[in-house]
């Protein structure tokens, strides 16, 4: 699979090490303009052209076949969250704690759920902690009501 980046600057799928190998989870997430920049830049580098974007590098300074096992990439979280001075800190709650920054940055449900890459909006709220407020619902007040 080549790994090809289109104009807005997405990934193209990739493999999960969260799953076992015949799982693939489809995502096309748009990034930054200079994130995309340095991706492209180290894929060039490393003759990358498929599989595993992010590989390990050895003492030889060698560029592996393969992308992090999970246990690496836990233990990249757990020190960079021990020097931020934060405990027990995993992988999946830097996740979370984007879509909720996301929410609260005014980000529309759909859009999260989108980068999230969720089939179902109500595994978004799940992750967002959204529940419907039937007492003060958001389209009580868009001005439809008859007038007296």
């Amino acid at each position: 699979m080549p790994c090809n980046f289109d104009p807005r600057g997405r990934l193209p799928d990739c493999a999960s090490p969260w799953h076992n190998s015949e799982t693939v989870i489809r995502i096309s997430k748009p990034f930054l303009t200079w994130v995309a920049e340095a991706v492209r830049a180290w894929m060039t580098e490393a003759c990358i052209t498929a599989g595993a974007v992010f590989r390990p590098i050895n003492k030889a300074g060698r560029i592996a076949p393969n992308g992090f096992s999970p246990k690496v990439i836990w233990g990249v979280v757990k020190r960079a969250s021990a020097a931020c001075g934060l405990a027990n800190i995993a992988p999946h709650d830097l996740r979370r704690t984007c879509a909720r920054l996301c929410h609260l940055a005014g980000g529309e449900l759909e859009q999260i759920q989108f980068l999230l890459g969720h089939v179902s909006v109500q595994t978004t709220e799940r992750y967002l902690g959204c529940k419907q407020r039937l007492h003060n619902a958001v389209n009580d007040n868009i001005g439809l009501e008859p007038q007296p």
